[in-house]
């Protein structure tokens, strides 16, 4: 009778623990690339450590992660695309919109250039590469880096509808990693932001097999925020963990810590103050 006693009250004490545990637990989207390079892994447990909060996080296309918050299935996201997610915050379906951090994207390719886009801006650039039908390696997932992509073609003056048709231009439909892979594969061009292209570098040893070919326009920002879900919209969200980590990360020392982040000794995200 004591043990079953005692068995029963441990059994209690353990779905104690794992409520509150439950209770401390922050659910994220975030784009792949914050996922990619390791900066979450190297966030995450000094968040943890300050606040007592576990970060949990799903990385997928901006697009998606959008949606997964339209559908109150996260507590906040951190993601980069600027103007999907002002839409998403005048619709109601966020808060509290703040910078966190920022590089930039850049155009990768072999080496040997076929398409002659080195050191040039990017609307001339991509010009080149459909002018000679260059292959393009687009991840085509809706993400942050894919919006950017489209934007930039439409910029360019070619109509990204019409690419879909294109032998030279390839949708991946995968993350940045993967489509950098297959653009080494096909020997093509791709649009990357600078910190999954070091991450993909120091894969490589520091020998990858594509290049930064064109970098450094004004147009090739990459702009990083983190949105918390409206709880008026998504009642059963946690805000409060959500301000928690919005306010940790906008903090000197997490600003610090994003500046320190460095691969092949190369700064992955430079932090907005």
């Amino acid at each position: 009778m004591k043990k079953l006693f005692l068995f029963l009250m441990f059994f209690i004490m353990a779905l104690a623990w794992q409520a509150w545990a439950g209770d401390k637990v922050l659910r994220m989207a975030t784009t792949t690339s914050t996922d990619n390079t390791g900066l979450l892994d190297y966030l995450a447990p000094m968040f943890e450590k300050d606040t007592g909060i576990k970060l949990q996080w799903i990385a997928v296309g901006t697009g998606k992660a959008l949606r997964l918050g339209q559908n109150c299935d996260v507590d906040i996201l951190l993601v980069h695309a600027p103007a999907a997610e002002k839409k998403f915050v005048a619709a109601g379906y966020g808060i509290n919109r703040r910078e966190v951090m920022y590089n930039d994207f850049v155009i990768v390719g072999p080496q040997e250039d076929p398409a002659g886009i080195k050191g040039l801006f990017i609307k001339e650039a991509l010009q080149k590469i459909a002018a000679k039908k260059a292959t393009f390696v687009s991840r085509g997932d809706d993400s942050g880096t894919n919006k950017k992509e489209l934007a930039l073609w439409k910029m360019a003056g070619i109509d990204p509808k019409k690419l879909d048709k294109e032998p030279w231009y390839i949708q991946t439909g995968q993350g940045m990693l993967a489509t950098l892979n297959v653009a080494a594969e096909k020997k093509g061009y791709t649009l990357t932001d600078r910190g999954t292209y070091i991450k993909f570098e120091y894969n490589h040893k520091g020998k990858p097999p594509l290049v930064i070919l064109v970098e450094g326009d004004k147009a090739l920002r990459n702009q990083y925020s983190v949105i918390e879900i409206n709880p008026k919209r998504c009642p059963n969200v946690r805000n409060d963990l959500a301000r928690a980590f919005s306010d940790w990360i906008t903090s000197p020392k997490a600003q610090k810590a994003i500046a320190e982040f460095k691969l092949l000794g190369k700064q992955l995200f430079i932090p907005e103050k």
